[in-house]
């Protein structure tokens, strides 16, 4: 019941106006044959959060870290490496 009321929670959030209050370097990655969310939600993330940057991964879909997670951890690896 926690869970569900949990996602219930996060699914009717309406956090956008937050997003541009980021400033800490903030990596979106994005599988491009995701059907849940298009990729028009990443670039819209990605526009509304000043700091951002948008890795799109050809063929991979909403859970691309677990689809392709050495592809996915390189990126992750690449980003830190240039802002840590």
């Amino acid at each position: 019941i926690a869970t569900r009321a949990m996602a219930r929670a996060l699914a009717e959030a309406d956090l956008r106006e937050a997003l541009a209050s980021i400033r800490v370097p903030t990596l979106l990655i994005h599988g491009d044959a995701d059907e849940r969310a298009p990729l028009t939600v990443a670039e819209d993330l990605h526009r509304r959060i000043p700091t951002s940057s948008l890795i799109v991964l050809p063929g991979l879909g909403h859970e691309c870290f677990l689809e392709d997670p050495d592809r996915v951890n390189a990126e992750v690896r690449a980003f830190l490496d240039r802002h840590v």
